[in-house]
């Protein structure tokens, strides 16, 4: 039996998850269910596709992802199903499935043609979940709805880089647990653009010239009392591969995020400059 995933904004609280994972089971009886989420920030694409990208890998092959994230259905806001690196995403096409599908070509899209037989306000609900079991009984997409070929590119997901390539310019795209600062520049892109030059990163009023391999490299070798180092700001590559601006050992209740501290919110411009022909303070991680 495959997984079966959910990620929404649909918050604990209320009564939608619940109803959601009784209308898996009643379908299918011995369903795996697991959540990703029900915190997304309400209708936060963008947050939605950088935690689905970074936890859709974990799971085995031939998982389904059902995603109520702005999932209300419109002219503008068609639902669709697609197989994509060996997993099946059921979801709005809002954009959210193109940090995904930005690296990796989708094999299948469909448009879901079910909602003539259903008419529903909670399509999650009433649509995502006879999906998502149909395909876990091992249906072809196809019978659920009509193939096409392309989907719904979120542009600001996607950082820019200038004509000369001496400057990145991104923007944040999460904001985690800690307070930590998630950018949309890659690790894959600062060192193709970068190609060991020197640089400057520039987060509001702050500016780094180094970045870590991870948090506790800050302390260094020497240093006798970590703790001295505690509330310091940072630039690494975080595990998903991407810019993160961060303050050691941060704690939103007393210390503080890097969100917080340096001013940074969603959306907020990160650039990076790149200068003279010499090798930065960072070494890729191998």
């Amino acid at each position: 039996m495959s997984f079966i995933t959910l990620t929404t904004d649909f918050g604990t609280k209320d009564h939608f998850v619940g109803a959601v994972k009784g209308a898996i089971y009643s379908e299918l009886a011995d369903a795996k269910i697991v959540d990703i989420t029900h915190e997304i920030t309400p209708f936060n694409i963008t947050e939605t596709a950088y935690i689905l990208k970074n936890s859709y890998k974990s799971f085995p092959e031939g998982t389904i992802h059902i995603v109520g994230v702005d999932s209300e259905l419109s002219a503008d806001n068609k639902h669709i199903a697609i197989e994509l690196d060996n997993h099946f995403f059921v979801c709005p096409d809002n954009g959210l499935i193109s940090m995904i599908a930005s690296e990796i070509q989708p094999k299948k899209i469909v448009e879901i043609n079910i909602h003539d037989r259903v008419e529903s306000s909670f399509p999650v609900l009433d649509v995502f979940v006879q999906v998502a079991c149909f395909i876990a009984r091992g249906g072809n997409l196809t019978v659920i709805g009509k193939e096409i070929y392309e989907f719904k590119k979120l542009v600001e997901i996607q950082p820019k880089v200038n004509q000369t390539q001496t400057q990145i310019i991104g923007g944040v795209l999460y904001i985690d647990n800690y307070g930590n600062v998630i950018t949309n520049i890659s690790k894959k892109m600062f060192n193709d653009v970068g190609k060991g030059r020197s640089f400057k990163i520039n987060a509001s009023r702050y500016s780094f010239t180094k970045i870590f391999n991870k948090y506790n490299e800050i302390i260094g070798k020497d240093a006798k009392d970590s703790m001295q180092f505690d509330g310091e700001k940072l630039a690494l590559f975080n595990s998903a591969g991407f810019l993160e601006i961060s303050i050691y050992r941060s704690n939103l209740d007393t210390v503080g995020g890097a969100s917080t501290l340096l001013g940074l919110e969603y959306r907020d411009q990160i650039i990076i400059d790149f200068f003279t022909e010499s090798k930065p303070e960072y070494t890729p991680l191998t």
